[in-house]
This record gives structure tokens, sequence and C-alpha cells, in this order.
């Protein structure tokens, strides 16, 4: 069975040979420590030494997909921010007129090219494509966190009218890349960060109504397209995950280890067998200071709490450079036992 497969029956709910696993997406100053311990020199070649079975391949984020002969870029609002609870251009916002005469972003100016390349060239690897979809932060970044929160009280016409905007676009650019890249994707892969350490950064109310509409009609257009839909979510969403079942997520992921109620044993009593899961393997505590017999200790555990249809990955995909390469070899060697 080829990690394709493999991760296809996984995520599908079907019997695999065993579970999954993903490295993530290391941030970029843990690349060359991994190198140097790993004796690898490319990505690709790093992975295929740790049995990586899946490809995250987004176009969102990489260079040219996007245009604007202004130059403009997509959602610019959120680049030069240092956090989400900055104010951003709607934070004063009132008026619906106002919205609506926002430069939004214009599906025309983008490009796929690079991108169905690098997918071409994937081979037997699980393929989770589509854009990132984050829609949830550019809202935030666009209002302010504070602003974008209150306004849901106080004006929830302008909230749902930036909404709309926001997931139109999205919506569209996903149509586009879709019917481009065809059956070489597998999954779509979009990420909203919707809790904290503890709970929902909005309360369950608010993210029925502001977040679940446009939130459906992403998992279906996944499953129009015969992908599998793949959520990412950090944070306490405990809440809600019975809700993104509900609305046909197939794969949760990363399982924040250590936010409230996340913990593998919560989420296997409460969820087993109604999704598929991907990640729980601690980022915030194990992993930086575990030894590696702790680190394969705890992916065996969680492998019996949440297998078999579990895909092993970091609790946070972005591997800081204090996370030591022989606890990611530890990971990777006993998610494939």
């Amino acid at each position: 069975m080829n990690s394709r497969e493999r991760i296809k029956k996984i995520i599908g709910g079907e019997k695999a040979d065993r579970c999954g696993f993903w490295l993530g997406n290391p941030h970029e100053d843990t690349w060359p420590i991994l190198h140097n311990y790993f004796g690898t020199e490319t990505e690709e070649e790093l992975r295929l030494k740790l049995n990586d079975d899946l490809r995250w391949i987004t176009p969102q984020f990489m260079h040219g997909v996007y245009k604007n002969p202004s130059g403009r870029g997509l959602f610019d609002e959120g680049l030069n921010k240092k956090m989400h609870g900055a104010a951003g251009p709607l934070a004063e916002c009132e008026d619906v007129a106002e919205v609506n005469d926002y430069p939004w972003p214009n599906p025309d100016y983008l490009y796929f090219d690079k991108c169905l390349e690098i997918i071409r060239n994937v081979g037997d690897k699980y393929r989770a494509s589509g854009f990132w979809t984050c829609f949830y932060h550019n809202i935030m970044d666009l209002f302010g966190m504070e602003n974008y929160m209150i306004k849901m009280y106080t004006h929830p016409e302008v909230v749902h009218a930036v909404t709309d905007h926001v997931c139109e676009f999205y919506y569209e650019a996903n149509e586009r890349f879709f019917a481009a890249a065809g059956d070489m994707v597998d999954g779509f892969f979009f990420g909203n960060d919707f809790g904290t350490q503890l709970d929902l950064i909005c309360g369950p109310a608010q993210f029925d109504e502001f977040i679940m509409p446009w939130f459906r009609r992403f998992t279906q257009q996944a499953h129009n397209h015969g992908y599998q839909a793949i959520l990412h979510s950090c944070g306490a969403i405990h809440k809600v995950i019975d809700r993104l079942i509900e609305a046909d997520v197939d794969c949760l992921h990363p399982l924040q280890a250590k936010a409230e109620n996340m913990d593998a044993e919560t989420l296997s009593k409460d969820f087993k067998g109604q999704i598929a899961f991907m990640g729980g393997i601690d980022t915030q505590e194990l992993l930086v200071n575990g030894t590696p017999d702790e680190v394969a200790e705890d992916v065996r555990r969680v492998k019996k709490m949440l297998g078999p249809n579990l895909i092993v990955s970091p609790s946070h995909e972005a591997l800081l450079p204090n996370v030591p390469p022989e606890n990611i070899e530890a990971m990777a060697m006993a998610a494939v036992e």
C-alpha cells in the first residue's frame, strides 16, 4: 500500500496497513537543524527518510500566485501585523456600503502554474491542497480581533457582509484551482484557528451564525470535487467538533494536546469512529522537553487511543527550532511501527 492509498483509507474510515505520518510544516529556521542531523539536503529527501505520507501544497502562499496590476497583495491587511488583535482597515466600519466599496481580492488575478507543476510531480504521496481559506483570520485582520467580536453583537450585518466578500473570493479561487487540478488532488486542507488554549475564541451561538454557514459550503465544495475535507484548527474546539462532523469534515488537525479537552483520551471517548484524526503529539512540552523514549511511548499511546484512523503528526505543524531532532526521529519511527 503506498502513501496515497494509505491516507485516503485512513481519512475515509477504512482499514489501512498502518497509521499514517505527517512531519508537518517545520518553521524555516528548523530545516537547517533537521538537515544537519539527518544528513539530508532537500525537504523531499528528509520527508522520504522519515516515511512521511502526506504533502501539503497550497497555492495561497506561493510567490506569483496573485498578480494584481495595482501591486496589492492577497489580503494585505494581515501581512504586516504582529497580532490579530491590531486594528485593521475596517475597524470603524458600521456600514455595509463601505464594506462593498473595499478593494477585495479579484480571482481573475490568480495563476496556478507553479502549484500545479509541484503537485504533478509529487508521486505516490497523499496530496492535500486548495487555498488555505483562512477566512476567520482574514476577517479578524480586517476588523481587529476585539472589533470583530464586538461587531458580531453591534453590527451583525457588517460582519456578514465582510464574511461574504472574503468567503466568496476563496470559494471562487478554490473552484478555479480545483477545476485545474482535477484528480491530482486528494484532500482539501484548509485552516482557521477557532480556539484558544482553554475555549473557543467566539461563543458557540456566534460560531453557528457567522462561521458555520460558509464552513459548510467549503466542506461541501471539497466533496463536490471528489476530495476529502481536512480541517486545521488549533486550540480548544471540543465544543464544536460535533458541528464539524455534522458539516462533513472528514479529518481534524492538529489536535492541540494540551488545550482543554483536546487530549487523545477525551477525543477518543467522544468522537472516535466519527472522524479521522491528524496530529496529537504534543509540541508544547513533550517534543520540546521529553526524551526520545518518552516521545515514542506517547506516540504509541496516542495510536492506541485514536487509531487506526489516525495520521500521527505534531500538535502544531510549524515545528520550531527548540524541538530536538532526536525527538522528531523518535516520533516518526514510532508512527510507522
